[in-house]
């Protein structure tokens, strides 16, 4: 195995990549931070703080930030992607440059690209060599991450053996991980649970109360358990950390930008003037529209996200789209 500078290499500097990254140095681990803008990279090594993202919190000694993607991969043989979905293929196209058949791949990246394909899919299409492969999933704020407040998620892996490596090398007092079977079932939580967080986002701009975004959570659960299965996850999934846990976290506190944007869409502002307020990436906005194609697709009645592509990409007013969801024909539960 070749000789590296580094314990972990975190690709991504956004907040849940900065948490990340200072999670694990603060445990003593050696660890790179990439991010692709030359100025900002150089004014956290200095500054030793991420003021864009994630300010107030202090870089631990054992944390670097480089602004060269070569130096981050050949720094070490561990890679931990933290990016938004819609660049993860241009990135990871980025990495496979200098990726050598000892490195090993991991992301938290949560979506799916945008033709419907998980992203362990895209990394083994990209990828010159075939390297383990884990993704890491679940109710996470980066600050409360950061801070070193308790936090638990699931990491999932090809082989299963490179999770349980992820698990001991990240595992600290407070952050607590997960080893999980179902690589699908993961990426598929940390999709959907995006989407329905919009929905319930929406239904409290509106007004509807705490009875009415407690049916969008628990149906929203029931269409992601849905459209996992037909995936082929296993629906125990679903019941954990990355399915129920991330779902709760994302619909309920607005340290959510997903939350935030739909609150924002049912006090009636626009997709766009929502999105400029937020100033980061809202995962859901895009997922709206792959989930509902490739639930389409499949053949998957997922009636909340259908109702929301109406409103975000159809012009359909929120009030109309609830009425339509109350009005459907009466089933069993």
């Amino acid at each position: 195995m070749l000789r590296t500078a580094c314990d972990l290499s975190v690709i991504g500097a956004g907040s849940y990549g900065t948490s990340l990254a200072v999670s694990a140095a603060k445990k003593g681990l050696r660890v790179i931070l990439w991010d692709r803008n030359s100025e900002r990279a150089r004014q956290m090594q200095l500054k030793r703080e991420n003021i864009k993202y994630l300010p107030g919190i202090i870089f631990p000694d054992t944390l670097k930030v480089v602004s060269s993607l070569e130096t981050a991969v050949r720094s070490s043989l561990r890679l931990l992607v933290v990016v938004p979905s819609k660049t993860f293929r241009e990135v990871v196209s980025a990495i496979s440059a200098f990726v050598s058949p000892s490195h090993s791949l991991a992301w938290a990246t949560k979506g799916l690209s945008s033709d419907g394909r998980f992203l362990s899919e895209v990394a083994k299409e990209i990828l010159p060599y075939e390297l383990p492969l884990a993704v890491l999933s679940g109710p996470t704020f980066a600050r409360e991450l950061a801070f070193g407040m308790p936090t638990a998620i699931s990491v999932a892996g090809i082989p299963s053996s490179f999770a349980a490596e992820i698990c001991e090398l990240m595992h600290t007092d407070t952050f607590r991980l997960y080893e999980s079977k179902d690589l699908i079932g993961l990426q598929i939580g940390g999709a959907v649970k995006n989407v329905i967080a919009i929905a319930a986002g929406m239904s409290d701009g509106m007004g509807y109360g705490a009875n009415a975004r407690t049916a969008v959570i628990t149906r929203g659960l029931a269409e992601m358990v849905r459209f996992g299965l037909a995936c082929g996850a296993e629906e125990r999934s679903f019941m954990g950390l990355s399915g129920l846990g991330d779902l709760i976290l994302t619909c309920t506190d607005d340290q959510s930008r997903n939350r935030r944007f739909g609150f924002m869409l049912g006090q009636g502002k626009t997709s766009v003037e929502a999105l400029n307020n937020i100033g980061q990436v809202v995962e859901g906005y895009g997922m709206v529209n792959v989930i509902k194609n490739l639930s389409a697709k499949l053949g998957i009645e997922m009636p909340i996200c259908s109702e929301l592509y109406e409103v975000l990409y159809k012009g359909k007013n929120g009030c109309d789209a609830a009425r339509s969801l109350l009005t459907r024909e009466l089933k069993a539960e």
